[in-house]
């Protein structure tokens, strides 16, 4: 079986709920987020993921990731990576969409970056080394991660440039399954909400 990478973003937290770009700064989950974390869990319990007992598991060491992991129930198979940590925003950390296109309009964080924070290129490279992580060995992986740095990786799995990622939206305590259709890498489920719905 060619092997697949299962994407989970953090559950919700303040900033992401009024839309603040969180990218170093530990943010706490709020309890909206922390209850989604758990239904996120036990839906992976259950048909057709059955826990995922050969799924590799790895998680950004940023609380709000690390917290999603254990809330899901899979803290004690988790290894922390720096490697899954959220973009590094440099000077528009904790800033909107709406305030930084106020100094800066048309402004879009995949074509035009950020001043001080990481490059285009460093995000891209960061994302390459997870999809080679995730292809290397014959078994699936699961990531907990956030939300620009998991888009990112969406776009790298399909062989696309980073920007690709703009048009992919990613909301909190998603699952997404990254996989294989007629030997190509291709997207089996994106942004699913199922298990937030009562």
């Amino acid at each position: 079986m060619a092997p697949r990478i299962l994407l989970a973003r953090h559950g919700q937290t303040q900033w992401s709920l009024s839309g603040k770009h969180t990218g170093r700064t530990d943010v706490p989950l709020l309890e909206e987020g922390r209850r989604g974390a758990e239904l996120l869990g036990e839906r992976l319990r259950r048909a057709p993921y059955d826990g995922l007992s050969g799924v590799e598991v790895r998680t950004s060491p940023l609380a709000r990731a690390r917290e999603t992991c254990e809330l899901a129930g899979f803290g004690d198979r988790a290894e922390s990576w720096d490697t899954l940590m959220e973009w590094d925003y440099g000077a528009y950390e904790g800033m909107t969409p709406a305030e930084i296109q106020a100094s800066r309009p048309g402004w879009l964080i995949w074509r035009d970056g950020v001043p001080g924070g990481e490059s285009l290129a460093e995000v891209t490279a960061r994302a390459d080394e997870v999809v080679g992580w995730a292809r290397s060995a014959d078994r699936d992986v699961l990531v907990f991660a956030h939300g620009h740095i998991l888009r990112s990786i969406g776009a790298r799995w399909l062989g696309l440039p980073l920007d690709f990622a703009a048009r992919v939206r990613l909301h909190p305590t998603s699952l997404s399954v990254l996989g294989w259709a007629y030997g190509e890498p291709a997207i089996e489920t994106w942004n699913d909400l199922g298990h937030l719905v009562p």
